[in-house]
């Protein structure tokens, strides 16, 4: 029978597995294998860098992280993950709370249409998180997001295609390791945060970045406040109105790898790092996560998901128009997009600007956008 404990160095909930007296968590466990006995941590590796074809520099990862005590599905009837194809999906409303949002859950509900109808995921390779759900395991309290994270790059291989979105409230807390370029991290909160506490954004990277191998790929649709970096990523496509880029880069000060183990992750978020609640989700009317998801169906609904850059470009002149020309002066609405406008996601003109993030730079207009 598994007993739930803290991490015998950080304190982090865990489950013990049978006949083990104690545990330590991903994080806590590969700093022990690789500290020296007796004394501190070893100072993780340098990066090393060679100058590409492509213009860019090439950064070259330390090996993999120690493997995770966390590596089965979540209990109860798991999704099957046969096929190439695999998604998360975590729609969170906080109903009956202070923090209620409206959208949230219809927005998961319509991004699991998109992913089964246009990008042709076998359902059963769909886990969904949402308070709707009957089975105690699917409820998106802070254990089963974790166990989830893990679910969704548990045996994964080269040409596999991952997505993870998240519909909810994020966050930032102060950051004292010097490994955030703000000072903060930025958080994800799970149903039951006011008790158990936000997902931080390290263990996000730790959990579903850093492991995946060559070939697979990993794509983010993270729609909440603060959520420009929300999965740690090193780089961040900073685009103006006109379309122009440069690639930021976010690596943190302390040489901590915040990149795959070869694999590749693409993030799109709902706004930046610094933009809070008050900015994108006036919690009694409209939240930023409706109006991003309802941005980044309508991109694909419309034909302007060929490119990256195109899709990003597509999903910023939605939410900047009001809520007359989301509402669909002109354009086309679907039923899926009527499935988000009755949900009450979408509606206002509102001012954050979606962002993109990478674990490498690329060319945004010349690389081809899929799921």
């Amino acid at each position: 029978m598994l007993m739930l404990v803290n991490c015998s160095h950080c304190r982090t909930p865990l489950q013990l597995p049978p006949g083990a007296s104690s545990i330590r968590c991903a994080i806590c466990q590969a700093i022990t294998l690789i500290a020296p006995r007796g004394g501190p941590p070893a100072p993780p590796p340098p990066y090393h860098s060679t100058a590409s074809s492509n213009g860019y520099n090439n950064y070259y990862p330390p090996p993999p992280p120690a493997p995770s005590p966390y590596n089965h599905a979540p209990s109860g009837s798991a999704p099957s993950s046969r096929g190439r194809k695999k998604a998360l999906i975590v729609g969170i409303s906080y109903r009956n709370s202070r923090y209620q949002l409206k959208g949230c859950i219809n927005d998961a509900k319509c991004m699991k249409y998109l992913l089964i109808n246009r990008y042709k995921f076998p359902e059963s390779s769909i886990l969904m998180l949402t308070e709707e759900e009957t089975d105690p395991c699917r409820i998106p309290t802070k254990h089963n997001i974790r166990m989830a994270m893990f679910w969704l790059v548990q045996g994964c291989q080269s040409g596999d295609s991952l997505v993870f979105h998240f519909s909810g409230h994020g966050s930032q807390q102060r950051n004292y390791t010097g490994d955030e370029v703000d000072g903060f991290d930025e958080t994800l909160c799970p149903l039951d945060f006011e008790t158990q506490g936000m997902i931080v954004d390290d263990e996000i990277n730790t959990t579903i970045v850093r492991p995946l191998p060559p070939g697979v790929k990993l794509q983010a649709i993270i729609d909440a406040c603060h959520s420009g970096t929300m999965l740690d990523l090193p780089y961040l496509c900073r685009m103006d109105r006109s379309g122009r880029y440069a690639w930021e880069d976010h690596r943190p000060r302390t040489g901590t790898w915040k990149g795959t183990s070869g694999g590749e992750v693409i993030s799109f978020s709902g706004c930046d790092d610094d933009q809070t609640s008050a900015d994108t989700a006036a919690l009694s009317k409209v939240t930023s996560t409706g109006a991003m998801t309802f941005a980044f169906i309508q991109a694909v609904e419309k034909g302007q998901a060929t490119t990256y850059g195109s899709i990003l470009n597509a999903m910023r002149s939605t939410i900047r128009r009001n809520n007359d020309d989301i509402g669909g002066g002109g354009g086309v609405v679907t039923t899926l997009l009527t499935m988000l406008l009755t949900g009450g996601s979408a509606g206002m003109g509102l001012t954050q600007e979606p962002q993109l993030t990478a674990n490498e730079p690329f060319d945004v207009y010349s690389k081809p956008f899929s799921l």
